[in-house]
């Protein structure tokens, strides 16, 4: 079943969907060279805590911490940890949920730490301009794979960068993760229509290399089988008569998606 959502429940997730986008943007600025993952997890928790939320991912399925940090070739998963320290060059997902009242917000980002070379940045550019393309995608009364065609053909159109086909996004609401899945490559018009209510985490995740993956021992990290760099963004969002609001962006979406959103994220 799919959740559908009141409008005071959106403006819950919206509520929860700032706490995480404020907690990004710490964790941003924080990703330097010499910080570990462990201080990283501890500025993310004391912020949603501080918040009034409560952090998602701690105790989820077991999972020990309240961010997902994944280094270079580690996709998505990554459990941080005060002795894996970040070097200069280096790129990390870092993958933040928060709950307010019972209600979800999810987004990730993926940044440099440092200098870091030109073609990881334009594996991050990519990846975070295939994001909006999909969102921007999305449109009352479409499909949901219409989300995945455009994720797709963005892509396929900047490179031979791996697509990861075992991970996606997701609904979300009353919990992290609810169906649909929505997978970031496939063709339009299928799958359930977009409706106003539904709220979706879109999230795609490339690699340089291929687009294999596996699980490490700690049965957690997802890595890319040939050990290329990986980058990953997500964000969540709703749609309404203007388009689509991205609860989880600070702005809901008005730089990258323009008028539209202006109009939904006051």
């Amino acid at each position: 079943m799919i959740e559908i959502k009141t409008e005071a429940e959106i403006a819950k997730m919206r509520e929860a969907g700032l706490v995480v986008g404020q907690t990004l943007e710490l964790l941003r600025s924080a990703a330097q060279p010499g910080v570990s993952t462990g201080e990283l997890d501890a500025i993310a928790e004391q912020h949603i805590r501080d918040s009034g939320a409560v952090p998602s991912f701690k105790g989820y399925q077991g999972f020990p911490a309240s961010i997902c940090a994944s280094i270079n070739d580690e996709i998505v998963h990554g459990i941080p940890d005060r002795f894996r320290v970040l070097r200069d060059g280096d790129i990390i997902s870092l993958d933040c949920g928060a709950i307010v009242d019972g209600w979800h917000g999810d987004a990730a980002i993926t940044v440099p730490v440092g200098a870091v070379a030109p073609e990881l940045h334009r594996l991050l550019a990519v990846c975070e301009e295939a994001l909006w393309q999909g969102i921007g995608a999305a449109r009352l009364g479409g499909r949901l794979t219409d989300i995945s065609h455009a994720i797709e053909i963005f892509i396929r159109a900047q490179g031979r960068y791996g697509i990861v086909e075992e991970y996606g996004g997701h609904g979300i609401g009353s919990r992290m993760h609810q169906d649909p899945h929505l997978l970031n490559y496939g063709r339009p018009g299928r799958g359930p229509r977009l409706v106003k209510g539904m709220a979706l985490a879109v999230e795609p995740m490339i690699n340089i290399g291929s687009r294999k993956t596996k699980v490490l021992g700690d049965d957690w990290t997802v890595v890319t089988e040939d050990g290329s760099c990986s980058a990953h963004f997500e964000h969540t969002f709703t749609l309404t008569e203007d388009g689509p609001w991205v609860l989880t962006a600070l702005d809901g979406g008005t730089a990258r998606l323009g008028r539209d959103a202006a109009a939904v994220s006051s």
